[in-house]
């Protein structure tokens, strides 16, 4: 675990200004989401839009006026490389689906590696005008409210998210779905991963899983749910395995044995 970098809580500072600013925009865009040009990436669901594009080089333009020597991956466009140990990890809409149908589950996200470990983790969910803050040794909140996971709660008395997507077979979602009602559990998706991690730490979800993720969708949630007395399966950073997808597992103390075992961890 790397120790806290002395400027660590003023580029926590700095991603929340950043997410709200860039949460600002978006939400304009929502507001007007009829008129946004919608184009597909890998599939049907796969979706984009001007307002993705726009988000992102706001919050990239942010960053590197800040700090030029940071390294910045991000959905849009890719892996920048930068030379100080830091790399930022952005999704600009996580939820592009719920954003161009007009739902209110989708938010910014803004993780922070260091040495290849989540040390800042900003979610923003513009509709509900609620920021999920947290850092390295610093804790994580929500609109300035602490978060403490409650250890009593497990798969069998609370909900768990699940994600899915075209890189994994409908027969491994109906499976995951089978395993968790089978042991006494309920689920719930709403098409923005990130969101669910934050809700992860706030104690509305007892745990998320999702077969294969990407980094700019679950690093500012894995560092909110540590901080929040959370457990995360680790996510590769090293290298290309940063650009590529994984398992994404997160949970409160009381589900991680369950939710392992449905993953088959």
């Amino acid at each position: 675990m790397p120790s806290l970098a002395p400027d660590l809580p003023a580029r926590l500072a700095l991603a929340q200004a950043i997410a709200r600013e860039a949460g600002a925009v978006a939400l304009d865009y929502f507001n007007r989401r009829d008129t946004l040009v919608i184009e597909t990436k890998r599939d049907l669901q796969d979706v984009v839009s001007v307002a993705d594009r726009e988000v992102e080089e706001l919050i990239r333009a942010r960053i590197l006026a800040a700090y030029a020597d940071d390294g910045i991956l991000g959905e849009e466009y890719g892996l920048q490389s930068g030379s100080s140990g830091f790399t930022w990890v952005v999704d600009p809409i996580d939820g592009t689906s719920p954003f161009v149908n007009g739902m209110p589950n989708w938010c910014i996200s803004i993780g922070l590696l260091y040495s290849g470990v989540p040390v800042v983790g900003v979610i923003f969910a513009p509709c509900h005008d609620e920021m999920y803050a947290g850092g390295l040794d610093m804790g994580a909140t929500l609109n300035g409210k602490k978060l403490t996971l409650d250890p009593s709660r497990n798969i069998r008395n609370a909900v768990t998210g699940i994600g899915a997507n075209s890189h994994v077979t409908p027969a491994t979602v109906a499976k995951i779905v089978e395993d968790l009602l089978t042991a006494g559990g309920n689920f719930i998706r709403n098409g923005s991963g990130a969101l669910m991690l934050a809700y992860v730490a706030a104690g509305r979800l007892v745990g998320y899983y999702e077969p294969y993720m990407h980094a700019w969708d679950c690093l500012a949630g894995y560092c909110l749910v540590k901080e929040a007395g959370g457990w995360y399966h680790v996510f590769p950073t090293e290298g290309e395995k940063l650009t590529k997808g994984a398992p994404v597992i997160a949970t409160a103390p009381g589900a991680i044995d369950d939710l392992k075992a449905i993953a088959g961890l």
